[in-house]
């Protein structure tokens, strides 16, 4: 993997995202369901933010009858996404380098960035996709 290539070459295209009205509850059936650990949030075609699931595990930490799946339930149906996401997330271009990911991650202690072009979402960037890149060029280079 050359650092120096295009974010568009390993980024995640097209993600799935999560409106910030969106009840808690569907941010944790998606990333059950599909096992990813980062939504970017999206309204009215402009990424507004990104909620993870650090950030849902966190919430639901905060429980107020301990094992109670009713309230549990109850929490994540009563609050929203735009409660508990992250806002001013640093966004990049398909363009950028992959370099330029790596110390955004490295300085801000991200581990996913939505990746816009022209005001529209058009994929997302994560650590793990950085480590898949560098372990399929491992792969081919033991081939």
């Amino acid at each position: 993997m050359d650092i120096y290539s295009p974010i568009s070459n390993i980024m995640t295209p097209s993600p799935i995202t999560i409106g910030k009205k969106e009840p808690l509850k569907k941010v944790k059936e998606l990333m059950e369901k599909n096992k990813f650990h980062h939504l970017p949030v999206v309204e009215n075609g402009k990424t507004e933010g990104m909620i993870s699931r650090s950030d849902l595990l966190l919430f639901m930490k905060k429980k107020f009858v301990p094992y109670d799946d009713i309230v549990e339930r109850t929490r994540l149906n009563a609050f929203h996404v735009e409660d508990i996401m992250t806002t001013g997330v640093a966004k990049l271009a398909p363009t950028d380098h992959i370099a330029t990911a790596l110390f955004l991650f490295k300085e801000n202690i991200f581990h996913a960035a939505p990746v816009v072009e022209n005001d529209k979402l058009v994929g997302i960037i994560t650590t793990f996709d950085i480590i898949n890149a560098l372990l399929k060029r491992e792969d081919q280079s033991h081939s």
